[in-house]
């Protein structure tokens, strides 16, 4: 099992620059929310955990941000210190979170952006807590596949090519969607749990992207699930899912999303 998590945690390394061309980016109303509600100083320190390529770094170092990025993949960290050269503040490290050397105090917040699940559940917060200020903030955040009723019930159909040719994996498409209103705040109870923060807020930002069959086969290519198939299967799966957009969705869907911010301060 630890096996297969390493595998696929590493995945998205093999494909950084279709990664950065491929995934959305955030709400911008998300990181000005995370600016208000952790309360960070102008200029403050941030650590962020798992930077990939640096798509949810950029509005925080446009922010005039001090901002110390902790990449597991040394291809996804060359894209965010190209896309980032710009930012003289960021700085972009490649190492494994678990296993970097905290710096204690040192950071008035620590942010992820759909990368923190990743990291053992039993060090994460702990050591984050380790490496903020006093009153520093944990800002986790990351988005999920909800349902919206401008995708046209295309995920409902393609659910079928899922089952029929690679039904081991864990993809967007496996399960009834939720409506972003009913989606948990699973990360509360993980947060609260510890005994190191303060209250949770919880912030959502439902949005949808739009997707022709080459950006959508794209986006399905940097998912790890996707990634860790077999080439043919992965292969098969692919044509049978352009193949639906092509010829019943007239070559263009809508997905919806929903991204999630938690905020919470050390005790």
């Amino acid at each position: 099992m630890v096996r297969q998590t390493n595998r696929l945690r590493e995945s998205f390394n093999e494909a950084a620059e279709l990664y950065h061309e491929a995934r959305p980016g955030y709400p911008e109303v998300l990181f000005d929310d995370l600016v208000s509600l952790s309360g960070i100083p102008d200029g403050g320190r941030v650590l962020e955990i798992g930077c990939g390529t640096g798509q949810a770094t950029a509005p925080l170092a446009r922010r005039g941000y001090r901002i110390l990025c902790v990449e597991l993949g040394a291809n996804m960290a060359a894209v965010a210190r190209r896309t980032l050269a710009s930012f003289p503040a960021v700085d972009v490290v490649t190492a494994d979170f678990e296993e970097w050397p905290t710096e204690a105090e040192s950071f008035d917040l620590v942010t992820s952006a759909t990368a923190l699940h990743w990291i053992d559940p039993s060090i994460r917060y702990h050591k984050i807590a380790r490496v903020l200020r006093p009153g520093g903030a944990v800002a986790p955040f990351w988005y999920a596949h909800v349902h919206m009723d401008a995708d046209r019930g295309f995920f409902e159909e393609v659910q079928g090519i899922y089952e029929r040719v690679a039904p081991q994996i864990v993809g967007p498409t496996d399960q009834v969607l939720q409506r972003p209103d009913d989606l948990p705040a699973g990360e509360v109870t993980e947060i609260e749990a510890t005994g190191l923060y303060g209250p949770v807020t919880v912030r959502r930002y439902p949005f949808q992207v739009q997707y022709d069959t080459a950006s959508y086969i794209n986006v399905l290519n940097t998912y790890s699930g996707h990634r860790t198939l077999a080439l043919d299967v992965r292969q098969r799966l692919l044509d049978g899912i352009a193949q639906l957009m092509d010829t019943q969705y007239d070559g263009r869907i809508t997905k919806g999303y929903l991204a999630m911010l938690y905020i919470a301060h050390r005790s």
